[in-house]
């Protein structure tokens, strides 16, 4: 999953890409958010990916991010200090909670470049 900002805050969008185990992917997420900030944007694509896997009916889920911020914080590394990211966050931990089993784990962006395309398309579309 991944979230883009233009300008910090500026346009947003999330990305995320669902696979089965074997790699496969099942399903390209893209949603337009209008304003908001980068850490907001990733956050919003994080909840956007465990709640269309949910719907899915996926028991375990391991999630990608190259937001080491988002990484960290889901992990209890680094405390959620920005208000407005307190409410994403306790979002996304109810609904990793949800699953049987549920990681999320720090890739480096050339890693999650199909995200990246989604959540950047996301923008160029605003939602179209």
């Amino acid at each position: 999953m991944d979230g883009a900002s233009r300008g910090n805050p500026g346009e947003a969008g999330a990305g995320a890409v669902i696979k089965d185990p074997q790699g496969k992917v099942v399903r390209e997420l893209r949603k337009y958010l209008g304003i908001a900030t980068n850490n907001m944007a990733e956050y919003r694509a994080l909840v956007m990916a465990l709640t269309e896997a949910g719907s899915m009916g996926i028991r375990d889920i391991e999630v990608f991010a190259d937001s080491e911020l988002v990484v960290k914080q889901m992990t209890g590394a680094y405390r959620v200090k920005s208000e407005e990211l307190k409410s994403l966050f306790e979002e996304a931990l109810r609904l990793m909670k949800g699953f049987r089993t549920a990681k999320i784990v720090h890739v480096y962006r050339e890693e999650n470049s199909l995200a990246d395309k989604l959540a950047n398309e996301a923008i160029e579309r605003r939602g179209q």
